[in-house]
């Protein structure tokens, strides 16, 4: 999903799950990318049957001028 929206991933962290939990957290840190971009891809992944619960986006602010 991200890939086919043209959105490039820097790091993945995936946490262990607690004990009897049977899915994982991932952490997805990307490259720069137009919002209505990770917008679509957040929705599209939100739709997929093996994720059960809302994607919690956290943006990473810079005060420089780029």
């Amino acid at each position: 999903i991200l890939g086919n929206g043209g959105i490039s991933i820097e790091a993945v962290i995936q946490k262990e799950p607690k004990q009897q939990e049977t899915q994982a957290e991932i952490i997805l840190l990307t490259h720069k990318v137009q919002e209505s971009k990770m917008n679509s891809a957040i929705e599209k992944i939100e739709g997929l049957d093996t994720i059960s619960t809302a994607v919690t986006r956290i943006r990473l602010e810079t005060l420089d001028k780029e």
